[in-house]
């Protein structure tokens, strides 16, 4: 249905006139065809982003005591809805959530059956890479604290991006990995950069998660996946130079980023990688058990109805009992498990 463009000329000696135009503006904006259903976001928010640790202990503390983030809760799971969401048979898993700001991440550790460590040669370019970037105060000081840490470091140390760059002028960032092996960033955003959140007057070092970046084979693709889900586009640039080299620590580096957003949450960044074209796609037979394994939740209002639109777009399902007839899937659920265009699951979770 085409929709009319009307413009109001207001006079401000005629009130009444403006009133009525005003009420017959609010009519045609409500106007909807009988029957026609209000199409709303199926995605309202980004909830968390999972990662899948070998030792849960020893995560939580680096989370802790590196990062600042802090615990809110612990479950164990190895019911059958769980085992079916994950698509890993016989799975026991202890899963805590830590909150740094207003951002939460969940980590898993598979108890049985044990996944596949992270490969050791994976390069910001493989197509199954994913960072959590995460924002703070001072680079400077961050960095230290890294440092005296002993983190493994990816960037050839802290980066502020170029300013012919004019997106990401006067970013600093820098890569790192936790102790799995996972690619985590940190980011600084000068001023008039960046969320207002970020700039706020605080004693904090750590400020909470900006996005997770994903790997993205083609964009253009990627786009018509998350736009479906409800996301839309809030940034656009295009990194390469030597600051670029040193922050991914791929020679030649040459990246074209896509920010998307939602109403609440973190971002999720495209990231792909123009040159060089060498980056591996995810193995087929990568699982939520692999220390590889991230995925990102996602919160709808109406779980059901996202299914739905899910089956008749032919996404990939990772969540087995989960049947597309056209009509309906094949049982009630509060969760499902997706893949996007390169395979980086996404978790839908009802409200």
């Amino acid at each position: 249905m085409k929709k009319s463009r009307r413009q109001l000329v207001i006079w401000r000696t005629r009130p009444s006139i403006f009133l009525v135009l005003l009420a017959v503006a609010l009519s045609l904006a409500s106007e909807q065809r009988p029957g026609e259903k209000i199409q709303r976001p199926p995605v309202t928010g980004v909830a968390a982003v999972g990662m899948t640790v070998a030792d849960m202990d020893r995560a939580v503390a680096f989370y802790s005591h590196v990062l600042a983030f802090k615990k809110i809760s612990e479950r164990y799971e190895d019911s059958t809805d769980y085992q079916e969401l994950e698509n890993v048979p016989g799975a026991k898993a202890r899963v805590v959530r830590l909150r740094l700001g207003n951002g939460f991440i969940d980590l898993t550790q598979y108890l049985t059956p044990k996944g596949k460590p992270i490969p050791p040669d994976s390069a910001s370019n493989d197509l199954w890479f994913q960072h959590l970037a995460i924002v703070v105060s001072n680079m400077e000081k961050a960095y230290e604290r890294l440092r005296q840490s002993g983190v493994e470091a990816i960037s050839d140390g802290p980066q502020r991006l170029p300013k012919w760059n004019l997106e990401a002028a006067d970013i600093e960032a820098f890569y790192f990995k936790d102790p799995d092996g996972h690619p985590l960033e940190l980011l600084h955003f000068p001023p008039g950069k960046g969320d207002p959140e970020w700039h706020g007057k605080t004693d904090e070092l750590f400020l909470g998660i900006d996005h997770t970046a994903i790997a993205a084979g083609n964009t253009d693709k990627s786009l018509v996946f998350y736009r479906r889900l409800g996301f839309r586009e809030r940034g656009h640039s295009l990194n390469y130079g030597i600051e670029q080299e040193r922050l991914s620590g791929v020679a030649g580096a040459r990246v074209r980023i896509t920010s998307l957003r939602v109403s609440a949450g973190p971002g999720i960044e495209l990231l792909e990688y123009q040159s060089p074209q060498t980056g591996r796609p995810l193995p087929t037979d990568e699982r939520a058990n692999d220390l590889l394994h991230h995925q990102t939740v996602l919160v709808t209002s109406d779980l059901h109805s996202a299914i739905e639109a899910l089956c008749t777009a032919r996404v990939s399902f990772v969540s087995t009992g989960t049947i597309c007839d056209g009509q309906s899937t094949s049982k009630p659920r509060q969760s499902v498990l997706i893949r996007d265009p390169d395979g980086h699951m996404m978790e839908l979770v009802g409200k």
